[in-house]
């Protein structure tokens, strides 16, 4: 049976904080072999709204993928998708109810902190850390509850700056783990966090161990933002989810999940 190589984690130019045409993201993925590559652009809402499409540009971002999807139909199997942010107030029924293959669900910020925004880090100086890891995976787990997703993105970006708790982070996420795994949801295993202060796969192995004896089915995302970051540590992720003990990954069309080996 085909082994796939799948990156379902990937932006454009019109989240305003990524470089590099549609074209060219995907003959990168073509050239590193990847065979289902997915655009998730970082969907609208009315906060934050310098770093997201707009409600006025999802038409035109569906558009250019499928016509994508087309073009290159014989070399690559092109996936369309959202990321959402899981802020409540700000989920809009524009984003949830669009024809689109999956939606990931992401936690950037915790009662409108961006905790991962460099412009936004002297607030982890304020509050104390276990507190704050606290609150971020219950707002996972809260997610998770509310069916609204697929994927669960990059499941521990909390620790991005290497801002660590005191507890032992199994025990702070072994919670939000259960509730995706009672929630039917994918976890992501998301390269970017290689390339960040942290220095490791978004989640950290032994999170992923856990994961694994919950039976909690993974996919896979380079969460690219230039051309240059797509499949970025991608044989390294690999290898982690194979030492781990996975040997299938889900990938999704119209919402409907399909498991494939890799």
């Amino acid at each position: 049976m085909k082994r796939y190589r799948i990156d379902l984690h990937n932006h454009t130019t019109r989240c305003n904080h990524a470089t590099g045409t549609v074209d060219e993201y995907i003959q990168k993925a073509i050239n590193l072999g990847i065979d289902i590559y997915g655009f998730s652009e970082h969907a609208p809402m009315d906060f934050d709204q310098k770093y997201r499409i707009s409600f006025e540009e999802m038409s035109s971002y569906e558009r250019e993928i499928l016509q994508a999807k087309e073009r290159y139909k014989d070399s690559i199997d092109i996936r369309l998708g959202y990321e959402v942010d899981f802020l409540p107030g700000y989920i809009d029924d524009r984003v949830l109810n669009a024809k689109v293959d999956y939606l990931i669900g992401s936690v950037h910020f915790l009662d409108k902190w961006g905790f991962d925004n460099p412009e936004f880090i002297g607030q982890w100086q304020s509050r104390d850390i276990d507190d704050i890891y606290k609150e971020y995976f219950e707002a996972i787990s809260a997610m998770a509850k509310s069916g609204l997703f697929d994927i669960v993105g990059h499941f521990d970006l909390i620790k991005v700056f290497k801002f660590l708790p005191k507890t032992d982070i199994r025990v702070l996420a072994k919670d939000a783990l259960q509730d995706i795994k009672s929630s039917g949801m994918i976890l992501e295993i998301n390269s970017a966090g290689l390339r960040k202060p942290i220095g490791e796969a978004y989640p950290s192995k032994s999170i992923l161990e856990l994961a694994y004896e919950m039976d909690i089915p993974i996919t896979f995302g380079s969460d690219a933002h230039s051309v240059d970051q797509v499949g970025f540590g991608y044989d390294e992720v690999l290898a982690l989810a194979k030492d781990v003990g996975y040997s299938q990954a889900v990938t999704f069309t119209n919402r409907d999940a399909q498991l494939i080996k890799i």
